[in-house]
């Protein structure tokens, strides 16, 4: 199938939805693509529970990291116009790029909060250890899975190809903002990759763009921030990561307390107890979670069969908008009344709290600091964005944070022996939305 030289006799192409062709060239990429651990990215979905929300969203991490490596393709073919760049270094850059999401698990980060899991540590798990991904990257030399690890844990030499996959602008945000967006069916995701694309340079440490394609840079960092308001931090899809979670919970701690389970879930045995070994992990996917969820809409355990019935079902949670700065006087008050009229608040009032920085400059040695993107002057010299654009200047170094408190309006309404219970819940919770 390969030459002498890595590449392919024949092309491969895929056709895209969002990048229109995929093209494989190389042996190496071709045989990743068919391992066991990247063909399972075929049952995780890219935006979890975002389908209960946006029904298009059904795509999943297979499209995204072929995507990633399409654009990541392309990028290495512009810099290379424009810089003298290593065979060997391109072939870590690509396979970094196909494999960075390789370590997600089921319904991706919900599933981690859950367990405390790092999809970037199992990443670099996977391409080291006993896989198939592992068996084809040594092929290419003793430590080359190891190099493909060190961009993905960002601890690589060279800094250029780490800032491709994972900066405030890289192939990774490029794809999955233009991939989203197509599948939820809105526009906010939308941008001018291609222009972008030209007016990007090599520099020794990160990717610069010239300051002619600054309106295409903020136009990027501005599709961002809509879609993570109006996408990612849906409260619908939050409702859902909710029940989620607690499901999850749920199954733990009676697992831990001998429950005698009519659907015993055996395959999360291993993660329950923390002695998750790769193959178990690789296992993991959201087709076998969503078994057990629909077996255990049959538990004899209440909260766990009412749970599940909700996620299966799409029942999900209200909200109120909550403000953290009220919460800690009502919260005692609002678990003990929850508790009276027979519902558990560790399962059925929850705070569900998200954040976004969408563009941040230099800040040395704070926590997660990041690079900035710099634009490239006329001069030769390096600007920082924020410093050109009013508009990219305007959003910096500003974290918005959104707080809602999740509870189940139909089992409230139900409680008609607890009036008022019921009537002083209400009265917390709408002073809460009110605030």
């Amino acid at each position: 199938m390969g030459r002498p030289d890595g590449q392919l006799v024949e092309e491969k192409v895929f056709k895209d939805p969002v990048h229109r062709y995929i093209h494989v060239r190389d042996e190496l990429i071709w045989e990743l693509i068919g391992t066991r651990e990247f063909q399972r990215l075929r049952r995780i979905r890219q935006l979890g529970t975002t389908y209960v929300t946006f029904h298009g969203a059904e795509h999943t991490r297979f499209n995204h990291s072929l995507g990633v490596y399409e654009v990541m393709r392309r990028m290495v073919e512009n810099l290379e116009k424009k810089m003298t760049w290593d065979e060997d270094e391109r072939l870590v850059c690509l396979a970094a790029a196909l494999l960075h999401d390789i370590g997600h698990g089921p319904f991706s980060h919900s599933f981690e909060k859950v367990f405390g899991t790092d999809h970037e540590d199992w990443t670099r798990r996977i391409i080291t250890g006993d896989t198939e991904v592992n068996a084809v990257l040594s092929r290419m030399g003793s430590r080359f899975a190891e190099r493909v690890a060190d961009v993905i844990g960002k601890t690589y030499e060279n800094k250029l190809i780490v800032s491709l996959i994972s900066s405030q602008i890289d192939a990774d945000r490029m794809d999955y903002l233009l991939r989203d967006a197509f599948y939820t069916g809105v526009s906010y995701g939308n941008f001018d990759m291609e222009r972008i694309l030209r007016v990007m340079r090599p520099q020794e440490d990160q990717a610069v763009f010239k300051l002619s394609g600054m309106h295409a840079v903020e136009d990027y960092i501005m599709s961002r921030y809509q879609m993570y308001w109006q996408v990612y931090f849906h409260p619908v899809t939050r409702s859902a990561e909710v029940i989620l979670s607690r499901i999850l919970h749920r199954a733990r701690e009676l697992m831990r307390g001998g429950y005698p389970f009519r659907q015993e879930p055996v395959h999360f045995q291993s993660l329950f107890s923390e002695t998750l070994s790769i193959r178990d992990y690789i296992r993991l996917d959201e087709s076998l979670v969503l078994y057990y969820f629909q077996e255990w809409e049959d538990e004899e355990d209440p909260i766990l069969r009412d749970l599940c019935r909700r996620f299966m079902n799409r029942h999900l949670f209200k909200y109120v908008e909550c403000d953290p700065s009220k919460q800690m006087l009502i919260w005692p008050e609002l678990q003990e009344l929850f508790r009276k009229i027979g519902l558990d608040p560790s399962y059925y009032l929850i705070i569900d709290s998200s954040s976004d920085l969408p563009y941040d400059f230099y800040r040395p040695g704070e926590k997660d600091e990041r690079l900035p993107i710099h634009l490239l002057m006329p001069d030769g010299s390096l600007s920082e964005l924020s410093r050109q654009s009013d508009i990219v200047e305007a959003i910096s170094g500003k974290k918005r944070t959104d707080h809602k408190l999740y509870y189940p309006r139909d089992l409230l309404e139900d409680q008609s022996e607890y009036a008022e219970e019921k009537r002083r819940i209400l009265t917390l919770l709408h002073a809460q939305e009110g605030s």
